[in-house]
């Protein structure tokens, strides 16, 4: 009996193994790991000044194989062709979703001061944390703060080119404007003081453009209203997915990327 079970095993085996051999799609994770929590997060870490557009594989598969966490990760990362072979869905589907991130961004959203005298802008990662307003949630976006002047006086400028699809008072948002860009990512611009111009939505925008400055309005159904909270533009990312219409990603790690693009305003 001992030996029957044995070989019973031993086919098995075989036949399992020549599965997995000639089904690479078994590999894969579910169809949500792409759209999942560590993705969301960004994490491309210090090798993101590193970053080329026009090269997503090369993304894709560092952070496939890295597990969603390029921080920590101090060298470039070998370039693998195995990931893409043995998980040929998510690594498309993640591929696609890094290209609509990355391919229209040009410009840093708060552009350098001429002026030495003038502070610079700061941020963190704070991807997560908690806010309350409006009930507990966490925070889908990044703020850079600009609390060291008054509100109106950092400008900000547009990320990429793209189409206006909202524009006006937002009760969490303040003055807010939203952009779609041509791959498809809605980048969102949140607290402004004032508008540049008479913004509409179908407007088209060009990358660099001045939107408006940097505010605090928001936190209240009361158009104009302004002081719930320190000075700062708060940038959100959000793609269109097979499962969500706007699915928020983390932006700090783009914006730390940016930052080897930013324009330069006497101010």
């Amino acid at each position: 009996m001992q030996i029957i079970l044995l070989l019973i095993l031993a086919v098995f085996q075989v036949t399992v193994t020549d599965y997995l051999v000639t089904n690479p799609d078994f590999y894969q994770l579910d169809a949500y790991t792409w759209e999942s929590d560590a993705f969301r997060a960004m994490k491309l870490g210090d090798v993101v000044a590193e970053l080329d557009p026009a090269d997503m594989d090369m993304v894709t598969t560092w952070m496939i194989e890295h597990e969603y966490d390029l921080v920590g990760v101090k060298e470039r990362p070998s370039r693998s062709e195995r990931v893409s072979k043995r998980r040929p869905t998510e690594y498309r589907k993640l591929k696609q979703a890094y290209e609509t991130v990355f391919k229209d961004l040009r410009y840093f959203p708060i552009p350098a001061s001429t002026d030495s005298n003038t502070p610079d802008v700061t941020y963190e990662n704070g991807w997560m944390d908690t806010r309350t307003y409006g009930g507990e949630r966490g925070h889908e976006g990044c703020d850079i703060m600009g609390n060291q002047r008054a509100r109106g006086f950092y400008p900000v400028v547009s990320i990429s080119d793209g189409i206006v699809e909202k524009v006006g008072w937002l009760e969490k948002g303040g003055w807010r404007i939203g952009v779609r860009t041509p791959s498809g990512l809605y980048l969102y611009y949140a607290h402004l003081y004032d508008y540049s111009r008479d913004f509409k939505e179908g407007d088209q925008v060009r990358a660099g453009e001045l939107l408006g400055f940097m505010g605090d309005t928001g936190y209240s159904a009361i158009e104009g209203t302004t002081g719930n909270f320190d000075v700062h533009l708060h940038v959100g990312m959000y793609l269109r997915t097979d499962h969500y219409e706007e699915l928020s990603v983390n932006p700090y790690w783009v914006l730390r990327y940016l930052e080897k693009y930013r324009l330069r305003y006497r101010y």
